[in-house]
């Protein structure tokens, strides 16, 4: 698997925008799952990115992360 190095191209904001409906919303969690990536040290195999928030942001998409945003 090739590795992204070239920066926040993928995944693509439409797609990510589709899971989380705000711009705001979905930089807030995905810096606070790439915090615990990095804190607990944590692989993920499949990742496609090399950087923790990328990762993070795949995670997202690829719905293995629940995120509850108070109204």
């Amino acid at each position: 698997m090739v590795k992204n190095k070239d920066g926040m191209r993928y995944p693509s904001i439409d797609k990510l925008l589709s899971k989380i409906d705000s711009k705001y919303k979905l930089v807030y969690a995905a810096s606070k799952v790439a915090q615990i990536l990095e804190a607990e040290k944590l692989q993920v195999e499949d990742a496609q990115c090399v950087k923790s928030i990328g990762v993070a942001l795949e995670e997202i998409l690829d719905g293995k992360v629940k995120i509850d945003f108070e109204s």
